[in-house]
């Protein structure tokens, strides 16, 4: 992946102090990064995950996977 792609994922995730208590989430939703990586943890595919929580899209999870991947 390259720096701009990755930095195109890392736009959609948004940390303010006043959603979800300053928890990272997907931008224009409440869905917490957290959850999509708790569900990826739990087997889920990214399909399943967005089949499961609808605002979410394929590139939501892997912006959560890769936000994650720059908190390591």
């Amino acid at each position: 992946m390259t720096d701009d792609a990755y930095k195109q994922l890392l736009k959609r995730v948004v940390v303010k102090p006043n959603v979800l208590g300053g928890e990272p989430c997907i931008q224009g939703t409440r869905i917490n990064v957290v959850v999509i990586l708790d569900s990826l943890a739990e087997g889920l595919s990214p399909k399943q995950i967005t089949k499961h929580l609808p605002p979410l899209t394929e590139l939501d999870v892997r912006a959560a996977v890769a936000y994650a991947k720059g908190k390591i």
